[in-house]
């Protein structure tokens, strides 16, 4: 699942007429840096969920052949937050099984990690329900330099040091949001705190590029580094 229901507020006025995940970077959208990952890491059935300029983001993607994926929609009439948002995409997720893992992205990331680097985790919690989810840790941004959980061996907690900042990348089961009722604004975070409790979250670490591209300054960065890289692989072939 990409998650691409949010307004973008911290964008604008880049955002005003056009939804967060549409934005470009280094020539294509965001969100299409997402699908391509996912393609090249074999998940080809993907949900997008959108709320602000929805339709703007099927028409750009349509139903995902161009980038070798699937893609069904999860609208939502208001944005439900990250948690509602894939409690109300649950039936496209889960096929009706109620009990399989999936894996979930923010829109607004841009992230080089290669996504197939996930399925052993993937696969480990399909016979482990009892895990929750499992999340991806990055280095802290200077914008988020406190970081939100710590990781201990593979178990992420909510107290130690280092903390790291979670990526807005997890593999999650359907259980996790199970009791909450589709439609309503629902965080993730107090549910992934409630699991780390209880000893029921996995993580692991990525030392590699990620961009949290909250900002048009960082933005523009992101797209100038990505044109750069493109131009310095054209120049050396």
């Amino acid at each position: 699942m990409i998650l691409a229901a949010g307004r973008g507020e911290r964008m604008r006025p880049l955002t005003d007429a056009m939804p967060k995940p549409l934005l470009k970077a280094g020539g294509r959208a965001l969100i299409e840096h997402q699908l391509i990952s996912l393609a090249r890491a074999g998940f080809t059935d993907v949900v997008i969920n959108h709320a602000y300029l929805g339709d703007m983001i099927e028409k750009a993607l349509g139903c995902g052949e161009h980038y070798g994926v699937r893609i069904r929609y999860s609208p939502e009439q208001v944005v439900l937050e990250t948690a509602g948002g894939i409690a109300n995409a649950l039936p496209l997720l889960t096929g009706g099984s109620g009990d399989q893992p999936f894996l979930v992205v923010n829109a607004d990331i841009y992230c080089t990690m290669d996504y197939a680097a996930l399925l052993p985790a993937l696969q480990e919690m399909q016979a482990d329900a009892d895990r929750l989810a499992h999340l991806v840790l990055v280095d802290n941004p200077p914008h988020h330099a406190d970081g939100d959980f710590a990781l201990c061996g593979v178990q992420v907690k909510l107290t130690g040091n280092p903390k790291l900042t979670f990526s807005g990348i997890g593999i999650y089961q359907a259980r996790l949001f199970g009791d909450l009722q589709p439609g309503l604004p629902v965080k993730l975070a107090p549910l992934l705190r409630q699991a780390m409790q209880a000893g029921k979250v996995s993580g692991a670490y990525f030392s590699g590029q990620w961009v949290d591209v909250g900002t048009p300054e960082r933005l523009e960065l992101l797209d100038k580094q990505l044109k750069s890289r493109a131009e310095s692989s054209a120049g050396s072939l």
